[in-house]
């Protein structure tokens, strides 16, 4: 299949279904979040649109990124919105996060970008990315161990659909994948079904039931803003992802790694004002990417649409929400395993010399902190590298391979 770059776009009659495959790639993650702590489902998938579109917006639809909810704040969110019943405090944290991004904006602004290549390079860079991928792979796992049967077959129908599919099947496999899987899930019983009969008792429901609610809490500030380091690396890490699938430089050019980090806060700033999550960039979008070799904005512009127009529409997002965990973990083990690829493939095309113990060492830090670490370990393991990057020297080559090199 032929690669759709970024400012192209595909008729219709192909964007909509590309788009529904980054909602549904999206939406298990997005929901599972505000279960965990306490707030709304339909308000975090609303908040996700409204965030992607205000991120597209402010990046010029340069980006084919979509913001979801953040898995960083899930421990802080429940004390105070679950064990606190504090939902005030809890808002006011969330904007603090959307402030702090703004701020390092702000800096980014002032300081310029270029800087991030020097303190970042491909060693740094492709290990975690790599990370960011397998780091994951456990959560997919898991899912999917819910019912090997059901995840097997998801991820089987995914694989051969993206290897021997003809036409435009080839570039929806995951949404044709989750179809699949939801299918023989029903079959066996795993759907609650009872759930969607019931969603068509009232088919339209508010998608946020608070506006504004804040309590100026500086506990909750001192909580909550600190974790934006780590979406922010998270984010950095997102973007050099994308910059290797896309073959751009997202990070220092178009449209710069600042306007994505104003672009994050701004959302975030909007979801704290709905009493919505923290939003980041997603990995299963990238993951999707990866795999259709699509990359066209327009899709994630559909894709926020459609989750904005889902989360008033009772039945669409019931029908979502039935999707079994064992699905989504299916597809999920194939899009965070690209995302690791991807962070190879990285190292590999940036020819990483791992002769030079410099580059071992960095390698093998950010592996370890990253998989090893189950809190954090991204962030960890990204400033691991960045510090062992600035004090290590890099080893000057000896005589005999300096005569090898000549005599090639």
């Amino acid at each position: 299949m032929k690669e759709v770059q970024i400012n192209e776009r595909l008729p219709f009659s192909q964007s909509i279904p590309l788009g529904l495959q980054h909602l549904f790639a999206m939406s298990g993650a997005t929901i599972l979040v505000p279960f965990l702590t306490g707030l709304s489902p339909a308000t975090a998938l609303f908040c996700s649109g409204l965030g992607t579109i205000i991120f597209l917006l402010l990046t010029r639809s340069r980006v084919p990124a979509y913001l979801g909810s953040s898995f960083a704040f899930i421990a802080t969110l429940t004390v105070f919105v679950k064990d606190q019943q504090n939902l005030a405090s809890a808002m006011t944290g969330v904007l603090s996060v959307g402030i702090a991004y703004i701020l390092i904006y702000l800096i980014l602004r002032m300081f310029g970008t270029q800087w991030i290549h020097k303190i970042i390079p491909p060693v740094v860079a492709g290990s975690v990315v790599a990370i960011i991928g397998l780091s994951l792979t456990p959560v997919a796992v898991d899912m999917a161990s819910s019912n090997w049967a059901v995840g097997i077959f998801t991820l089987a129908v995914a694989i051969l659909i993206s290897i021997f599919g003809k036409g435009f099947s080839k570039i929806i496999p995951i949404l044709l994948a989750i179809v699949a899987g939801y299918i023989l899930a029903w079959i066996m019983g795993l759907v609650d079904t009872a759930m969607i009969k019931a969603s068509f008792d009232t088919l339209f429901i508010l998608p946020f039931s608070s506006f504004g609610t804040f309590n100026l809490d500086f506990v909750a500030i001192l909580a909550f803003a600190p974790i934006a380091l780590v979406t922010l690396i998270e984010d950095l890490g997102h973007m050099m992802i994308l910059g290797n699938i896309t073959r751009t430089d997202i990070i220092e050019n178009d449209p710069g790694f600042d306007k994505v980090v104003l672009g994050n806060g701004l959302a975030t700033g909007a979801a704290s004002l709905f009493s919505g999550v923290p939003l980041t960039t997603y990995a299963e979008n990238i993951g999707v990417l990866a795999i259709t070799k699509v990359y066209s904005s327009i899709n994630l512009w559909i894709a926020a649409i459609a989750a904005i127009l889902l989360s008033t529409f009772n039945p669409l997002q019931a029908l979502i929400m039935s999707i079994p965990t064992s699905v989504m973990g299916g597809v999920s083990i194939l899009l965070f395993g690209m995302i690791g690829a991807a962070g190879l493939r990285t190292l590999i095309e940036a020819k990483v010399d791992f002769s030079q113990n410099k580059n071992l060492i960095i390698a093998s830090i950010i592996f370890a902190f990253g998989i090893g670490l189950s809190s954090h370990g991204v962030m960890v393991a990204t400033l691991a590298g960045i510090f062992l990057n600035l004090i290590l020297k890099e080893e000057a080559p000896d005589d005999g391979k300096k005569a090898d090199e000549k005599a090639a």
